[in-house]
């Protein structure tokens, strides 16, 4: 190319770069609407985990977005790595939201990475702590120097460092071993840790006869539990409030299915192609109130978990950047869509 030419040529690329930046700023009408979620494969199929396998299911997502000329795409996550996954994402903007949990949420934030809370994940999952079943520990407090599986960065994280607290114990009493969930319970097993804490498939190591579950956040405080939620990237939000809406509201439909009692056997079939008997996923809400899981309320509990979760992560060193709980959270699609549903008042605030 000519000399000449450079300037004339740059200043064609910052006339471009304006044009399309000012018309993602306007809201510009995306091609597709991206969302991440649990998936696994059995058999040749795919299948997501929650409330996503009753949307993609429903198809009323898809043919509401369809009609706008836009494409719904969903983007699968491991478990084992779906925090880490999620985040590089959303940062690379492959992604406009995603079900997922608070300590990687919050982590995003942290560094930069703006996110928001669209529509809360229901009550929360129960963690629990196993110990081997010839222990003699009965209680966290009985296990002071020994050695405990966890996985470092989890949601579950912060549950264990609240029954830590709650006890005036630190991670420094215990020779805490950094261990996914299936290693964790493989150390468990052998003999090479005294505990470990986990979520259900503690119930699968009692049933092995391997473990004993001696504590349970069903003994704690709702906000104690471990919480995945429906994230949209800040921006996305912000500027595709009609197509976030969409969004949420088929979250509510989904969630206003699986909480009715008729459809319980049914939904917990889709999560038990996540390979988790149906035992297991029957303990795990027994002795609470089947539609209090699929609330989608930003109650008192959720707002405490966050304001707790981020003083934690910057306690532990998980993040240095700073995280205002209440910016994280977006209440208004959810409260939009419920009257849109008329189910104002299906769900109580605790």
């Amino acid at each position: 190319m000519p000399a000449s030419l450079f300037p004339r040529f740059w200043r064609r690329v910052a006339w471009l770069s304006l044009v399309l930046f000012s018309g993602q700023a306007l809201g510009e009408t995306p091609k597709s609407v991206r969302i991440a979620t649990v998936a696994y494969v059995n058999a040749g199929q795919t299948t997501f985990y929650g409330p996503a396998e009753v949307i993609a299911r429903d198809q009323w997502l898809q043919r509401q977005l369809a009609e706008r000329g836009i494409e719904l795409q969903w983007v699968p996550a491991a478990t084992a790595s779906v925090g880490t996954f999620v985040n590089e994402e959303f940062a690379n903007q492959r992604i406009d939201f995603a079900l997922y949990g608070d300590l990687p949420s919050i982590i995003a934030n942290a560094s930069g990475v703006s996110t928001r809370l669209i529509a809360p994940g229901g009550s929360g999952n129960h963690v629990y702590l196993v110990v081997p079943p010839g222990s003699e520990a009965r209680s966290i407090e009985d296990l002071k120097g020994k050695r405990i599986a966890l996985h470092r960065g989890r949601p579950w994280e912060l549950s264990f460092a609240k029954l830590l607290d709650a006890h005036d114990l630190g991670f420094k009493d215990f020779r805490i071993f950094n261990l996914n969930p299936q290693a964790g319970g493989a150390a468990l097993s052998a003999g090479r840790v005294d505990a470990f804490f986990t979520l259900s498939d503690a119930f699968l190591l009692e049933d092995k006869q391997v473990g004993r579950i001696i504590w349970s956040s069903k003994q704690a405080p709702r906000d104690w539990k471990m919480r995945a939620e429906l994230w949209g990237a800040s921006d996305f939000v912000e500027q595709q409030p009609e197509l976030t809406q969409l969004v949420v509201t088929a979250y509510l439909k989904a969630a206003h299915w699986a909480a009715q009692d008729e459809n319980k056997d049914t939904y917990q079939g889709y999560l038990s192609k996540s390979g988790q008997p149906l035992s297991v996923l029957q303990r795990e809400v027994a002795g609470e109130p089947w539609s209090s899981h699929f609330s989608p309320l930003y109650d008192q509990p959720l707002r405490q978990h966050y304001v707790d979760a981020i003083a934690y992560s910057r306690k532990a060193g998980l993040i240095r950047g700073e995280v205002d709980a209440e910016r994280l959270l977006e209440p208004g699609f959810v409260e939009q869509g419920l009257r849109q549903l008329q189910l104002q008042d299906y769900w109580q605030a605790e």
